[in-house]
């Protein structure tokens, strides 16, 4: 996919990745650091990670595409540079958020039973869950802020310009 409607696909796909990737890494850290979350997100957590994993190599698919498409640029080269790094953290996220839903399932079960969940393995869940939530949010910043710079470095005037004439018209 590289052109929706005559626009660069990428354009718009980033925004499935902007928003997609820190709601599933605010979602992952409440799962990871609270049963009840983990219990109320269920199967929705695996599934948002899931869908913002696919969006990134999309995403960076059509951004390769537009990269071809525009004035070779450092900025734009930078923000592509930034953008391959992006995949490994959703693979991250999403390995984490489908452990935590199965564990949160196994631990509800296990707690119906009588059994005393693993807290060692819930704290290192736990931890490894906030440093890829916020590796991958950073990494989104990061990657956005460069797309941005590239994107309007030369693009618009600090100052605003009138519209029409002296006349209002």
């Amino acid at each position: 996919m590289t052109l929706v409607n005559g626009l660069p696909a990428h354009i718009l796909l980033v925004h499935v990745v902007v928003v997609l990737i820190p709601l599933t890494a605010l979602a992952l850290m409440a799962a990871a650091l609270w049963p009840r979350a983990a219990r109320r997100l269920g199967v929705l957590l695996p599934v948002l990670a899931f869908v913002g994993l696919v969006s990134v190599p999309l995403t960076t698919h059509a951004g390769e595409w537009l990269e071809r498409h525009v004035d070779s640029d450092p900025l734009v080269r930078r923000h592509t540079e930034l953008g391959d790094g992006l995949l490994p953290w959703a693979l991250g996220l999403f390995v984490l958020a489908a452990f935590v839903w199965w564990a949160g399932r196994r631990t509800a079960g296990a707690e119906r039973a009588g059994r005393w969940s693993a807290l060692p393995v819930r704290v290192v869940v736990g931890v490894l869950s906030v440093v890829v939530a916020v590796g991958a949010v950073v990494d989104v910043y990061r990657i956005g802020d460069s797309g941005a710079k590239a994107a309007w470095h030369d693009g618009f005037s600090k100052t605003a310009h009138e519209q029409g004439g002296s006349d209002g018209s």
